[in-house]
């Protein structure tokens, strides 16, 4: 099943800010939309080639901004 993200309505390549349970947050900037894929271990593919995985049990909420 394909779960599409909702982030694509914002655009080819967005940036992501991901607030963990902690306070800690990270920032990533050219995430291609296309590429996300959602699940316990979200994926997702940035324009200069990395590969990000995260584990959404950590996750409390994603800010998304088009670019």
């Amino acid at each position: 099943m394909n779960l599409k993200s909702s982030a694509g309505t914002q655009g080819k390549s967005v940036s992501q800010i991901i607030h963990f349970v902690g306070g800690t947050k990270k920032t990533f900037h050219g995430v291609l939309t296309e590429s996300i894929e959602q699940g316990q271990m979200t994926k997702f593919k940035t324009k200069d080639g990395r590969l990000v995985m995260v584990n959404d049990v950590n996750v409390l909420c994603i800010e998304v901004f088009s670019e």
